[in-house]
């Protein structure tokens, strides 16, 4: 595909946009009536803002979902820290209840306006920010282009491409180079990572690390986490975290097989809290008793699984075990994230589909802090046996603490790396008369 070919499909993308929007109001209606929406919300997706764009210095920070969101936590800390203002968008309903949860008052959040050029013109119009950072992998043409034009500078941080997108873009590179060679910066989270952005066009590029090694372990309630703790007493437990549809069912098979042998405990989080109805149902149609942390449900001894419903409680589930499968591994691709249950002393279990996490696996893995299961069987064999061993889970939990430990530092050269981006705003911003803080 040619330079001008390219310039063409990014156009016709435009265009497609723009003849498609008087069709968006009902698309993001329907996708509301499923829960995927915020309806109260719904005009920030076109670009409207609900909030006051505070005087002085603003970045923009995009995190697509909860991962990212949680991983960019420090930075923006680091950022608020300067006295600049963070406007922190995100796409899901779940990362925004979260924000809610960890950050309201340190940051404004909006979400993010659809990729269709009225409504990103508006949302650049009112916030006017004079950085823009986005977390991971997040590429979209218009958004790109349009801050481009304006001279705002477009930085990606904690930056990763899986195999599949590099394929994808490396078949179409022309739309690659025109696109990531807008970007101002790339810090990266590994070599591979890397080197595939300047493949595709990014510069300049740096690595960093993974920064969600820096985060803080998960929070939770004291009250909450002793009350389950004392209804749980001496029960066996373990947890199957961030599952995806499919999985739930493995660990009710997983639950079933080992219970009668070790009077087990089960905790399972979905990565989508919507989907709870459905799991417990299916659940109760086996005999399976499912106590729900949304109705409060007491844990008695003929509880069989308790099913977190809830956000920003993955810290509470997590204390009340110490052995973890890490879901979308077995069911999806991909994998999440197996670092939140390292830190929370959790011997690891994940499924072989963990391409997006490969390089914090292999550093778990090859210290013996986390182990792949191929299939339920597998993974009901290492439940039972590290419940049944304390020798070889301490030694997993230990390993994993220290493999976290060895992995930090990415905040800290990420932060290096944006400081040519940055610390002209952190002048600007002392200079600043000082206003209410945002919220």
């Amino acid at each position: 595909m040619s330079t001008g070919i390219a310039a063409i499909a990014l156009a016709a993308y435009r265009w497609a946009g723009i003849a498609a929007y008087p069709l968006t109001g009902p698309f993001l209606a329907f996708r509301a009536a499923k829960g995927k929406e915020d309806r109260s919300r719904r005009m920030e997706r076109f670009g409207y803002a609900a909030a006051e764009r505070p005087q002085g210095p603003l970045v923009w920070v995009h995190a697509a979902s909860v991962g990212e969101m949680l991983a960019v936590i420090p930075l923006m800390r680091e950022l608020r820290r300067r006295d600049i203002h963070v406007l922190l968008t995100t796409g899901t309903v779940t990362s925004a209840e979260l924000v809610r949860f960890r950050l309201e008052g340190d940051v404004i959040h909006q979400y993010v306006p659809l990729d269709i050029k009225p409504a990103v013109n508006r949302f650049l119009d009112y916030w006017q920010p004079d950085i823009a950072i986005t977390v991971e992998s997040e590429i979209w043409p218009v958004t790109l282009t349009e801050m481009h034009k304006r001279n705002i500078p477009h930085i990606l941080v904690n930056g990763r491409i899986s195999d599949r997108s590099f394929d994808r873009w490396r078949r179409n590179l022309p739309i690659a180079e025109a696109l990531f060679s807008k970007l101002a910066l790339v810090v990266a989270q590994s070599d591979i990572d890397a080197e595939r952005f300047g493949d595709l066009g990014a510069w300049p590029v740096s690595v960093s690390g993974n920064i969600k090694v820096d985060t803080d372990a998960p929070p939770c309630d004291p009250a909450v986490l002793s009350v389950y703790r004392q209804q749980i007493g001496a029960r066996k437990t373990w947890a199957a975290i961030s599952t995806f549809e499919g999985e739930e069912k493995v660990a009710a098979m997983v639950h079933r097989a080992l219970k009668a042998h070790t009077g087990l405990l089960t905790i399972v989080v979905p990565r989508h809290p919507e989907r709870c109805d459905e799991i417990e149902a299916m659940m109760t149609a086996v005999g399976i008793k499912v106590a729900r942390r949304t109705r409060n449900d007491p844990i008695t001894a003929d509880t069989d699984i308790l099913l977190g419903d809830t956000i920003g409680e993955m810290g509470l589930f997590l204390r009340l075990t110490d052995v973890a499968f890490v879901g979308r591994s077995l069911h999806g691709e991909g994998g999440q994230n197996p670092l939140e249950p390292a830190m929370l002393a959790c011997a690891v279990l994940s499924g072989p589909n963990v391409e997006n996490f490969r390089e914090s696996y292999q550093r778990l893995i090859r210290n013996g802090s986390a182990r792949i299961v191929r299939d339920p069987e597998m993974l009901a064999k290492a439940v039972h046996f590290l419940l049944g061993n304390d020798l070889a889970r301490n030694k997993m939990i230990d390993a994993g603490r220290e493999s976290v430990q060895e992995m930090r530092g990415a905040l800290a050269a990420t932060i290096k790396g944006l400081e040519p981006f940055i610390n002209p705003l952190t002048v600007q911003a002392k200079l600043e008369p000082k206003n209410v803080a945002q919220g």
